[in-house]
């Protein structure tokens, strides 16, 4: 293993609160070489794929895997998702110095999205500022196009998470203990298993939470924006972000996950927890990744690429479902393959038979990019 320091674009001066970050700021991978002219990149917008498990396997079989961290690793408050595909595109760059020529973007679980924005830019560049407005600097060098995606336990982006995460019970954004008891479907009145009318009102009231929640932050840019030489950003939390009935109730979009889990623990818990999907974010931030007008609605980036695309299915998953992969297929018809990893988990945790299956799958498909 390797370890690669890549130089990248200057962003914002409160994307990080290290002064060397900013001044020069990089990111890191963790680079397992292999010969030939094929590489895989596999990448999160936050978490830490240095120590991913696809790395070494997908070595052992020829294929040179560069695992990638964005200058975002750790903490998503201040990301935005149109600086973090700047980031992928130098570690593309990166490959093609080392003499690869052919690159498989590997998008795992929330990396799915960005591979597939990453993607749908580096083929039609047409983002010129942020949803916020504000301009960033993209250009065509930035973002050389890869020659595949493969898309693992993916999710359907940060914006679609937030839609069917966020509680819709709240009813004071100041107060985390707020609840509408009709509404909650932690509350046992309400189910499991729950009624189609429930479910309707539900997913109707998230959609409205999701909206207040984009109009406040857009009012309050408005308000400091409007002041002379005032901030151009704010941060603020968003109480209770994990509230899926499908957590609770295995029979809505069914697979093999068992019931009552999510992908980090006890959907209440979770919940309420202080660190949680979403949990602090800024003004800006909020609007890039989680409000609906984000540009990381992962299968519409999709459909806007031409490249090959393998998507793998984990059956037993807690966080993706069923409908998920309907979606992803549906856009791109004619140029998906799925596949299905019988069991899997989310992360693959404890089932080696079946990472080695997926590595085999990539292989099969990275070789014929």
């Amino acid at each position: 293993m390797e370890a690669v320091l890549i130089d990248v674009a200057q962003g914002d001066a409160h994307e990080s609160q290290s002064g060397l970050q900013l001044m020069r700021p990089r990111i890191w991978g963790a680079f397992h070489r292999a010969p030939g002219k094929v590489a895989a990149i596999v990448i999160h917008p936050t978490s830490n794929f240095m120590h991913h498990y696809l790395l070494e396997p997908l070595r052992k079989r020829g294929i040179a895997a560069l695992g990638l961290n964005t200058r975002y690793l750790g903490s998503d408050v201040a990301m935005l998702l149109e600086r973090a595909i700047q980031d992928l595109g130098a570690g593309v760059r990166w490959l093609r110095a080392q003499g690869y020529d052919r690159i498989l973007l590997i998008g795992n679980s929330g990396g799915a999205a960005l591979v597939s924005l990453y993607q749908s830019q580096a083929e039609h560049l047409d983002i010129t500022e942020t949803p916020a407005g504000d301009p960033i600097d993209l250009s065509p060098e930035d973002l050389p196009p890869a020659q595949g995606i493969a898309l693992s336990a993916a999710h359907l982006g940060r914006s679609r998470l937030m839609q069917c995460w966020i509680d819709p019970a709240v009813i004071d954004e100041h107060d985390p203990l707020s609840s509408d008891p009709s509404l909650d479907m932690f509350n046992p009145e309400n189910g499991p298993p729950y009624s189609a009318d429930f479910l309707g009102r539900y997913r109707a009231a998230q959609r409205r939470r999701q909206d207040r929640i984009e109009e406040w932050a857009r009012a309050k840019l408005r308000q400091l924006r409007a002041i002379p030489d005032g901030p151009r950003d704010m941060a603020f939390i968003i109480h209770r972000t994990l509230a899926d009935p499908r957590c609770l109730d295995p029979s809505i979009d069914p697979n093999d996950r068992p019931p009552g889990t999510s992908v980090w623990g006890a959907p209440k818990m979770q919940n309420h927890a202080a660190n949680s999907m979403g949990r602090y974010t800024s003004l800006t931030a909020y609007l890039s990744q989680w409000a609906m007008c984000s540009r990381g609605d992962g299968p519409a980036c999709l459909a806007r690429t031409q490249v090959p695309v393998l998507l793998a299915e984990h059956t037993a998953d807690s966080s993706t479902f069923p409908s998920d992969v309907v979606e992803w297929m549906n856009a791109a018809p004619g140029r998906a393959r799925h596949v299905q990893l019988k069991g899997g988990n989310h992360y693959l945790s404890g089932q080696p038979t079946l990472v080695e299956q997926l590595a085999d799958e990539l292989t099969e498909f990275a070789l014929r990019l």
